[in-house]
């Protein structure tokens, strides 16, 4: 079945808490979990309806590939063959362009035996789409336990040798959904060091220390104490837009927690992969009106993007994102959302 036009599945778990999900770019349009005095509310931001996002903002809840984040001069090389990709960032590609993962429709089966908690979609993205090599059939499957976990699992095979990073991009406020701005989110995050970037938030190839720096979030503390701090890679990236290098040896391992103070809402982020996109919504402007008629303005919300590094095609000191004919790409992310009374 070719769908024409976004669909809404409802996930639900024994507490009747809720995750939504459209057909339209794998996306999630809410996920609905309790305060600390049992008030539910959504935490994410998106759209009513949706059909709303077919012109709405791109990735909201998306998910993304076939590459998440930045390529360099929109192009990279396997072997001596150079691949060109579209410049939707200035000079560089961002999330694959307007034919990556986040603007297409999947194939929807819900698991047969456990369909009220289950959805899987696929995808096949024919050789050369978007610019990459390699007809390539990719899974992602949701899971919402009853723990509150929303687990994410990610799998692909290709037929060339191809480049793969796909991650998950809901915008999370805890608080309420994106009525208000995050600077008051505590936030932990298990990396020691970032990929620092230039101008155009393209790594430069170093790995930043965080110790003493703003990027220092290996203890626990509020999103927007050091936001506005006189440090170069903030002013490069308006904010945190960086790719934190998780302490992970490939396993899954927590990679961050954040806690809302007056909901009492916490959300963990638990992955296997190597690296993680810490995004403080710099760059949502109010001209955004999803849930409720809420105008979504600067700073009402923050990503966990866990992933590869960006640019890592153009790096060869990165970790390699190379899939190769015969192997299949696998990645699980989980976030869990509780609350401390």
């Amino acid at each position: 079945m070719h769908y024409t036009k976004p669909i809404c599945y409802t996930l639900e778990n024994k507490s009747g808490n809720l995750v939504k999900i459209t057909n339209f770019g794998a996306k999630v349009m809410s996920i609905i979990v309790p305060d600390k005095d049992g008030k539910k509310g959504n935490i994410v931001l998106g759209y009513d309806n949706p059909e709303e996002y077919l012109s709405g903002d791109a990735f909201f809840g998306a998910t993304v590939g076939r590459y998440a984040n930045r390529i360099a001069k929109a192009s990279f090389k396997i072997d001596d063959k150079t691949y060109f990709l579209q410049k939707n960032d200035g000079e560089n590609n961002l999330h694959s362009g307007e034919n990556g993962f986040h603007n297409v429709f999947w194939q929807v089966k819900q698991d047969i035996q456990d369909k009220k908690n289950k959805l899987l979609l696929s995808y096949i993205s024919e050789d050369m789409e978007g610019g990459f090599p390699g007809k390539l059939k990719v899974e992602v499957h949701y899971q919402w336990t009853d723990n509150n976990e929303l687990i994410i699992d990610y799998k692909a095979t290709t037929d060339k040798t191809t480049v793969i990073n796909m991650t998950h991009h809901s915008y999370f406020n805890l608080k309420d959904g994106g009525k208000s701005n995050i600077l008051q989110h505590i936030a932990q995050i298990n990396a020691d060091s970032i990929t620092a970037v230039n101008k155009n938030l393209i790594p430069t190839g170093e790995f930043m220390d965080v110790s003493e720096t703003p990027f220092d979030f290996r203890t626990p503390k509020s999103i927007g104490r050091d936001i506005n701090m006189d440090h170069e890679q903030l002013k490069l990236g308006r904010g945190y837009d960086h790719n934190f290098i998780l302490n992970n040896d490939g396993n899954l391992q927590k990679a961050a927690e954040i806690f809302e103070p007056e909901t009492g809402r916490i959300m963990e982020v638990i992955t296997d992969q190597a690296g993680m996109q810490f995004y403080t919504g710099n760059w949502i402007d109010g001209s955004e009106i999803g849930h409720d008629q809420t105008k979504y303005t600067y700073r009402s919300a923050f990503c966990c993007e866990t992933q590869h590094y960006p640019d890592a095609p153009n790096q060869p000191h990165f970790p390699s994102t190379l899939l190769n004919p015969g192997e299949v790409y696998k990645h699980k992310t989980i976030y869990k959302f509780s609350i401390k009374k």
